[in-house]
Formats: C-alpha cells, sequence, structure tokens
C-alpha cells in the first residue's frame, strides 16, 4: 500500500465502466494509489456518465479522442480489440500501460506479472512500456504455486476450474441472474452470453475452442503458468467450466512434484508465502469457498491441502479468490506500485 510522502502520478483507466474498471476505481482509493490526476475512459456510449473513486468525481472521456501525454500509467480492461488499436498509441506518448487483456501476454519481451511471483520481471516494462495482466485463473494458481516450485520443484500441474460468470463481465452476471429468475418462475430462458444454459448448470467450455481440443482458456493457463513460473519444463493440463456463481473463481490443482515432501511442512510453507491465507485442516466447513470466502477479498484462498494417494510425489490444493480483484484490478494495481517504488520515481 502506497505512503502518502511518495510522488503523485497521472492515471488513466480505460474500461472504466466496466467490471475491472469499476474494481480499478474502488481499490485505487482503499490503497491510497498516489494520484495527481485521473481520467476515466471508455467509448462515446459511456459519455456524460460519472464515476466516483473516493471523494473523487470523474466524468468520462471518450477513449478515440484522448491524448495520452497526460497521464504516467494507464490501466486497460476494455477487451482485446481496444488494447490492440491504443495500447500502442498510449506507449508511444511515452505512457506505461498495464493490460489486462490477452494481447500482449505471449509476446517475449513483454513482462507477465503476478507480484507476489516474478516481481522482478517488471523491470524489463522500458522495452516496450507495456506489463500484461495474467489470465485471472493463472493469477490465483500461480500464487499458490510459487512457493512449491521454489522449494520442492514442479514437474507437472492437472488443474480444474469452476469459474464465475463475472469473468464474462456485467453481461455474465446479467444472464446468470436472468435466467435464474425466468427457472424459478417457470417461464423460458435466453441464452446470449453462453452456449449453453448457465443458471442451474456447469458449461465445460471458457472461450472458443482451439484445434487441439483444448479451449483458448484452458490453454492460456498453460502457457502463462510456465512463463510467469520462468519453466518451460512444467508439465500443465486444464479443464476450465463455468459455474452459476456471481464473483469468485475455484480451483482443484493436483501437483506432482520433483522431491519428497512432509505434508506438514508444505503448509507451514503456504501459511508463510505472501498473497496466501491457509485453511490446513481438512474438516466439515474447514475450507474456503468462492462465494462466501473470497469475493469480495483480496487474497487467495487454500485448502483441502492433502496428499495425492495415487503417487508419493503427488499434492492436492483447492484454491478460491475473487476474479475481478486479485484476478484483475488489485493485481494490476500491485505492479503500479512496484513499478512507481522501484522504477519511475527514479526517472
Amino acid at each position: 500500500m502506497m505512503s502518502d510522502n511518495l510522488v503523485k502520478y497521472n492515471i488513466a483507466v480505460v474500461g472504466a465502466t466496466g467490471q475491472v474498471g469499476e474494481a480499478l476505481f474502488e481499490i485505487l482509493h482503499e490503497r491510497q494509489f498516489p494520484i495527481k490526476n485521473i481520467f476515466a475512459l471508455a467509448s462515446s456510449k459511456s459519455l456524460g456518465k460519472i464515476i466516483t473513486c473516493g471523494e473523487r468525481t470523474i466524468q468520462i472521456s471518450e477513449l478515440s479522442k484522448f491524448d495520452f501525454a497526460q497521464v504516467d500509467i494507464a490501466f486497460f480492461s476494455a477487451g482485446g480489440e481496444v488494447s490492440s488499436k491504443y495500447v500502442p498509441k498510449a506507449t508511444a506518448a511515452n505512457c506505461v500501460v498495464i493490460d489486462n487483456t490477452s494481447t500482449f501476454r505471449y509476446e517475449s519481451n513483454i513482462p507477465l506479472i503476478v507480484p507476489e511471483v516474478n516481481s522482478s520481471e517488471i523491470k524489463h516494462f522500458k522495452k516496450t512500456n507495456i506489463i500484461a495482466n495474467p489470465n485471472c485463473s493463472t493469477i490465483q494458481m500461480v500464487v499458490a504455486l510459487k512457493p512449491i516450485h521454489e522449494t520442492y520443484g514442479i514437474k507437472r500441474v492437472n488443474v480444474s476450474t469452476y469459474q464465475s460468470v463475472s469473468g464474462s463481465g456485467r453481461s455474465g452476471i446479467e444472464e446468470l441472474a436472468a435466467q435464474t429468475s425466468s427457472l424459478l418462475n417457470a417461464k423460458g430462458i435466453e441464452k446470449n452470453i453462453y452456449p449453453e444454459q448457465i443458471a442451474f448448470n456447469c458449461i465445460p467450455q471458457i472461450d472458443h475452442f482451439m484445434d487441439n481440443g483444448y479451449t483458448k482458456e484452458e490453454m492460456k493457463m498453460v502457457w502463462e503458468t510456465k512463463k510467469i513460473l520462468g519453466d518451460e519444463s512444467i508439465q500443465v493440463n486444464a479443464t476450465t467450466v463455468r459455474v452459476p456463481v456471481f464473483f469468485g473463481h475455484s480451483e482443484a490443482i493436483s501437483i506432482e512434484l520433483k522431491t519428497k515432501f512432509q505434508l506438514g511442512d508444505v503448509i507451514s510453507l503456504l501459511e508463510k508465502s505472501p498473497g496466501l491465507i491457509v485453511s490446513p485442516e481438512n474438516k466439515e466447513g474447514q475450507y474456503p469457498t468462492a462465494a462466501v470466502t473470497a469475493a469480495a477479498s483480496d487474497a487467495v484462498y487454500v485448502g483441502r491441502i492433502r496428499r495425492d494417494i495415487s503417487t508419493d510425489s503427488g499434492l492436492n490444493l483447492w484454491v478460491v479468490a475473487d476474479n475481478v480483484r486479485k484476478g484483475a484490478a488489485l493485481n494490476s494495481i500491485q505492479i503500479a506500485e512496484i513499478l512507481i517504488a522501484k522504477y519511475l520515481s527514479n526517472c
């Protein structure tokens, strides 16, 4: 969290009216981010709307007409097409961009950052003025994997995710709410966002299918985990599922380690690791859940920690986090805090 004694910066939020955009303004205020001026940017459809950031009242500005030379840092969270078009304009104006889309994540010269895991890589932003924010499901997983990989080494990760509808933005939330209401009132449903009914259902597809039979969301977890942990040898297998939960993603993670381990040592290691809150006991109700524990929280929660009984080197974890906060907005702001503390303040 920032100090009042720091230099203040000019900030822009692109996608200001979206789910993540709103969370960005909320968390910037909560963490006392050193803001001099802040701009809320969106399409012309949002002109006239007002955004608040603490006591500040901010009128929406039109992205297409905005001069990024006015700002030091821009948070982009308005979709890949917007980032592709406007991030180059922002960086050309010497603005540092923290991008929350997948547009730049897989470019080798652009750092992909989870602060608890690989904050030292932020220094490479100078090559492009872009820092990429990972996929929400990857973020919470690697926060839990990092201390385990450092201590024991990880050979393989098998993960199944149970991802809330807020991962699709406000439209996903509205579709779940509308379908739930319709079904409870014995009415038919409409499908606009998801390929199947989401209310009272689970959909084993997030994003489009690729040639190998996996969805893009699943492959994001494969690519990003290797890059963030800095180890291409780690094998990752993912199945991503959309579930009828409004906020918070859950993950069942099975890990094959390179060396032997004592379960108590793993629990102690996780309890000492930044960003994690651990539920060490496997008892009824003694585990975190997405909707109750993680929603509106900043931490990554770990529970159901146990040996994999099918292999001597296996470990199972249950990991939950708020996908809008730690999975997007908070992670971006944590990146910006390190950026200004270690790099921009010295410019």
